[in-house]
């Protein structure tokens, strides 16, 4: 196997406990053959109906990516609601909280078993999708979107990766996207990019710090096919740094 000389380095990496919410950004993270631990096992509904949270689809969600999320140290979920404490989830404090915040009844639930806290025997979600282990960003990229729209904020957190690599811009290209069946080697993670990322709604709406700003779908629509970053499979698990360099293998 041949490693060539480092694309660049990892600068952000994320972990989303429940879907649509808020991320957490982390120094390191365990990424599994399936998975990334702790990521997505949770997901918002409306409690009238069980319909799962979709701000790309619905006005009413739009505000949940300002709901703040954490696993503590023994993988319990704690939320906080924009000006709000930290709160243990599921459990009606928190869901209480959240519904507040919404204007509407919303519950806090489990995809499965698993991934709730030992001894919860309330309601569970279907899981909204799991394309990939791994969504992986690169720096690149998010140059190429900012000079094709300078008014624009390109926040890695309208696109929720996993996996942010610092890299030098590559001019008129949004270089990962032209990755796809490539290896990559991230520190001692092993990942064939399988796919790229098909770009949504989410992406427009406002978060703290940058607006709602339709300018950011458009720009991808027209110039990359929608997309922007990459899914990638694992091939060989490992855990991943901050600073870990990513190489084509």
């Amino acid at each position: 196997m041949t490693v060539e000389a480092a694309l660049g380095t990892v600068s952000q990496i994320w972990r989303y406990p429940a879907s649509s919410l808020a991320g957490e950004r982390l120094d390191a993270i365990s990424v599994g053959t399936e998975s990334i631990e702790g990521d997505r096992i949770f997901g918002l509904v409306d409690a009238t109906d069980n319909e799962i949270a979709r701000p790309d689809r619905d006005v009413k969600w739009h505000k949940v990516p300002r709901i703040r999320t954490r696993l503590s140290a023994d993988r319990k979920l704690e939320v906080a609601v924009p000006g709000g404490d930290w709160l243990s989830a599921p459990g009606d404090e928190s869901d209480r909280a959240v519904s507040d915040y919404l204007g509407f009844k919303a519950s806090i639930r489990p995809f499965d078993r698993e991934g709730a806290a030992p001894g919860y025997a309330g309601p569970l979600t279907a899981a909204r999708y799991r394309k990939a282990p791994i969504h992986l960003l690169t720096t690149a990229a998010l140059a190429r979107l900012k000079a094709l729209h300078p008014e624009g904020v390109p926040d890695p957190r309208r696109f929720r990766p996993n996996i942010v690599v610092d890299m030098d811009p590559v001019e008129g290209s949004f270089p990962e996207t032209e990755w796809i069946g490539r290896k990559l080697a991230v520190g001692d993670l092993l990942l064939t990019v399988s796919e790229p990322c098909r770009r949504c709604g989410f992406t427009i709406i406002a978060q703290d710090g940058f607006d709602n700003d339709p300018g950011i779908l458009r720009n991808l629509v027209r110039y990359n096919a929608h997309n922007l970053g990459v899914y990638c499979t694992v091939d060989r698990p490992a855990r991943v740094e901050i600073g870990a360099p990513m190489r084509f293998v």
